[in-house]
């Protein structure tokens, strides 16, 4: 069994492969999940521990690693009567590896700093098939000493392990990475509805775009679902929604307007609104041709 006892919050399709991964390594790991117990009883069988609380497993762990959709779902789990604060104490490392708004990431750190704690943001790039085999791309940031301590761990999660420098950089870039691959995602969807409307093959025009600087990984996952009905990039639209409105409070919280990311922001939203949320990115190309044809009406 290795050294270091992790805590994990958040058992959705990432954190239960994360959790899984750091098992084969010969991690302890205690796990804290959601009402409906998804992922639980998969880590128990394990060898792993249930913790009744935040606070509980904060007390009892020297790592406590979130897995968590929203920055109110981590608020949710470290402030509050029976939170990771609340079981807090001198040494403990807790690392975010959602996608949270670096403003309530300063925040956290500096209120687990206070009880002697230390905060690292790391979210994650690729999958949860990623995440089983230790292959995810990690950008973390905070206290150095803290991700030296830390790094084993994520060597064991990740295969490319970035420190990026002071606390919330992370989250940082994690949102600009995703404002930029979301508005590619709106307007490759956007682009195959107009080919479709002109009566041009959709794989012509995907031959020439590729030919050019135009190419792109987000854009081959747009095109597989518009040329072959493969859905390979496995990111909802309710995803998708929230990350782009994270980068545009990021950009107010910096005194900026952000220009570009409005037409992805508004896009989304009104994908959300026609109840479009539990959809996959790629079927942006069908909500497109859809939207695009009610709006010349």
């Amino acid at each position: 069994m290795r050294a270091e006892k992790i805590g994990f919050i958040g058992l959705g399709l990432m954190g239960r492969a994360m959790v899984e991964c750091l098992q084969k390594a010969g991690y302890d790991v205690t796990v804290l999940g959601h009402r409906d117990r998804t992922g639980i009883e998969e880590a128990l069988s394990r060898g792993g521990t249930e913790a009744t609380s935040a606070k509980a497993l904060a007390e009892t762990c020297d790592i406590v690693m979130l897995c968590m959709g929203t920055s109110d779902q981590v608020e949710g789990r470290i402030y509050g009567e029976d939170s990771v604060l609340a079981g807090t104490r001198p040494g403990l490392v807790v690392i975010d590896f959602g996608t949270s708004l670096p403003s309530s990431t300063v925040k956290i750190g500096a209120d687990l700093s206070e009880k002697g704690a230390l905060y690292l943001d790391a979210p994650l790039g690729r999958t949860p098939a990623h995440a089983k085999d230790g292959l995810l791309n990690i950008m973390c940031s905070g206290d150095k000493t803290a991700y030296d301590r830390v790094k084993p761990v994520l060597d064991t999660l990740g295969e490319n392990v970035f420190h990026l420098g002071k606390l919330g950089n992370g989250h940082t870039i994690k949102l600009v990475n995703n404002f930029y691959s979301q508005t590619i995602v709106c307007a490759m969807a956007e682009a195959f509805a107009l080919v479709d409307a002109a009566g041009i093959e959709r794989q012509s025009l995907y031959d020439v775009m590729a030919a050019g600087p135009n190419h792109s990984g987000m854009m081959d996952f747009i095109k597989n679902y518009a040329t072959d009905g493969k859905i390979d990039l496995a990111f909802s639209v309710a995803n998708a929604a929230k990350d782009v409105g994270y980068y545009r409070q990021m950009a107010e919280d910096l005194g900026l307007h952000s220009r570009m990311s409005g037409s992805a922001d508004t896009t989304f939203r009104e994908a959300l609104d026609t109840g479009s949320g539990d959809r996959m990115v790629p079927e942006m190309v069908d909500w497109m041709s859809e939207n695009l044809r009610r709006e010349q009406q």
